[in-house]
């Protein structure tokens, strides 16, 4: 009994697995679906923001929840990939990275294990107090910044082009310098413009449809059926 009890402290996820009722099917498939059309491109974003391999995004997507999903307390806690941790990754290792890929995720799967020790070293000390010490202009102001980084770092692979800048302020120089010297792709344009657009619409609409998985699904079968590979940049 007290291995039982063990074993429902350390890993709560099997305990829940253990008491699983044939009702929580179809709310769990249906959040399982969105979540993932949620976090697959937001993975890839941010791993592109990070200055890693868009594939890295997805390794910090999907192992995370898999982990959490037996040892983690909660069963509504998203964990993953954060805009407010990409760029702080990316000035953290890229320095350090020398330009060298594989550098570069080598010193990203460090600093991960490092977070995590932390963490837990503070969990033992009870030290979640220190977040309440933030105040909330700060953090909100941080998170706005964060936000204005991300859609800068991303503007142009969503246009169909790149920008080899720093910062937020050679971003958009570089977007503003691409469009006008017409190197805009037209389908990246497309499904990137028509993506938002949807995801905006269904929002507007109050729709029970969530637009981001229409959006997601809909931008892959538009690149498969279409033959787009080629022509639009495609993780594989």
């Amino acid at each position: 009994m007290q291995m039982v009890a063990l074993s429902g402290k350390w890993f709560p996820g099997l305990r829940v697995l253990a008491h699983y009722e044939r009702s929580w099917w179809r709310n769990d498939i249906v959040a399982g679906v969105v979540l993932t059309a949620l976090l697959v491109p937001a993975g890839i974003g941010y791993a592109q923001v990070s200055g890693l391999a868009p594939v890295t995004g997805l390794y910090a997507t999907i192992v995370p929840l898999l982990v959490y999903a037996v040892v983690g307390p909660s069963r509504i806690l998203v964990l993953g990939p954060d805009s407010s941790l990409a760029p702080i990754v990316g000035a953290s290792i890229l320095p350090l990275a020398a330009g060298d890929p594989e550098r570069a995720i080598a010193l990203a799967g460090l600093l991960a294990i490092l977070m995590g020790a932390f963490l837990v070293f503070g969990s033992l000390l009870r030290l979640g107090f220190v977040t309440d010490l933030l105040s909330k202009p700060i953090r909100i102001g941080y998170l706005n910044g964060l936000a204005l980084v991300v859609i800068a770092g991303q503007l142009p692979g969503l246009l169909g082009f790149s920008v080899d800048a720093d910062g937020l302020v050679g971003d958009a120089r570089g977007v503003v310098s691409g469009i006008r010297n017409g190197l805009v792709d037209p389908a990246s344009a497309a499904i990137g413009l028509g993506s938002i657009a949807v995801i905006v619409a269904l929002r507007v609409l109050h729709s029970r449809v969530p637009g981001v998985v229409v959006a997601v699904g809909g931008s892959m079968l538009l690149v498969a059926v279409a033959g787009w590979r080629d022509e639009v940049a495609v993780v594989g």
